[in-house]
């Protein structure tokens, strides 16, 4: 190894500067107090858990991004979150054991083993929501709603609402009586939307004709609120959930839209996201000018069975970097410095403590120290006491 070699970060794992770390800084501040306003309470769950805790419920998916280390001290496995969510189920189910609705908050490190998309962190940091205890649209349409608010607050514009429910494609495979492994296979190609592939995978497996062809039409079940009336129309003869669940995907869009009438919504029923531990509707968030989700979520409800206490549960989570980059910057810091010079004088300490309790930034010079850069005004001695001056540097 180099010395030069001794100083890089692995793949993916990034650090933030002054400049940028205050950025990111500043708008956790923001959608924490946004949050507490929502009625969200925080939580800071701890960053490594035993894997039994962590990854219990939640699919192969979430496992394959997490680190595994072992415990010295007890000698069992222990992972490093890879997100969030589970540590507050597990919060709701097993730490606070209300029984009426309850919303908590988070914005924390987590890591994944690789990034989730092309130019996604390793070194996250996951801000979210989630309400435990509703099992009614209400709570989706809100954690919906938080999480548009949570974007506007960033600074981002032209959000547009990407809307899916996972139990169609479960009611549907549920009525073709398929093994597991062809369940697979047909999720995978229906991510791809890969008819071709679908129909051949279904048809080996399904003898109903029309559950096949339904199978098959799902891929292309994506487009505007007008997408809805044809998918009941194509999906006519399929299990009485999946109507449900259509009337479910209009109903939070239309109230939605009634909230925040500048957001566009778009309907994707092959959208599988989160497929293995999701129940029902998902949802993810996009804005102009990026092609991967900047924030998503959906209903995950009975997580908490796995902790002794089902309950249902809705909830959404973003990347707090990411926001701080995609965001109109709101956060930059224009507030001007105050140098101090060097001096043991009692006064100058007093006077420099007063304007920090009043919220300047104030620089205590150290012996034959320049004024640095950013300083527009300078603590003076004139008349026996210390005194604000303006610096003139045109």
């Amino acid at each position: 190894m180099t010395q030069t070699d001794r100083w890089l970060l692995p793949d993916g794992v990034d650090e933030l500067l002054p400049e940028a770390a205050g950025r990111v800084e500043q708008l956790r501040r923001q959608l924490l107090d946004l949050f507490r306003v929502w009625g969200y309470q925080l939580i800071i769950p701890s960053l490594v858990e035993y894997t039994e805790s962590l990854l219990i419920g939640l699919g192969s998916d979430v496992e394959l991004h997490c680190f595994k280390v072992t415990d010295q001290v007890s000698g069992r496995m222990m992972a490093i979150r890879p997100d969030i969510t589970p540590q507050a189920a597990r919060i709701d189910a097993h730490s606070l054991k209300s029984e009426g609705p309850v919303r908590l908050c988070y914005a924390d490190a987590v890591l994944h083993t690789r990034p989730r998309s092309l130019l996604a962190s390793r070194s996250a940091i996951q801000v979210g929501a989630e309400l435990y205890g509703e099992a009614d649209a209400a709570a989706d349409i809100e954690i919906i709603c938080l999480m548009i608010d949570t974007l506007k607050t960033a600074g981002l514009a032209s959000i547009c609402l990407d809307l899916g429910h996972v139990g169609i494609f479960r009611a549907l495979v549920s009525a073709a009586a398929i093994s597991e492994t062809t369940e697979a296979k047909l999720f995978d190609a229906l991510q791809r939307k890969a008819a071709g592939e679908i129909r051949q995978s279904a048809q080996s497996a399904v003898q109903d004709e029309a559950t096949v062809e339904m199978l098959v039409e799902l891929a292309g079940l994506h487009g505007g609120i007008d997408m809805l009336e044809r998918a009941r129309r194509v999906l006519a003869a399929a299990p009485a959930e999946v109507a449900t669940a259509l009337e479910h995907l209009q109903y939070v869009a239309r109230e939605v839209q009634r909230r925040q009438p500048e957001v566009d919504c778009y309907f994707d029923l092959a959208e599988l996201r989160g497929y293995h531990y999701h129940t029902g509707l998902v949802f993810a968030a996009y804005t102009s000018g990026h092609g991967q989700a900047i924030a998503n979520g959906g209903r995950y409800d009975d997580i908490g069975k796995v902790f002794g206490r089902a309950r249902p549960a809705t909830g959404f989570s973003t990347e707090l970097k990411a926001l701080a980059k995609l965001g109109a910057d709101t956060s930059a810091d224009t507030q001007g410095r105050v140098f101090a010079p060097y001096s043991d004088d009692l006064a100058l300490w007093s006077a420099v403590q007063v304007l920090r309790q009043a919220g300047e930034v104030v620089v205590f010079g150290r012996p034959g120290q320049a004024m640095p850069p950013g300083c527009d005004r300078e603590l003076i001695l004139q008349q026996g006491g210390w005194h604000l001056n303006s610096i003139n540097r045109g």
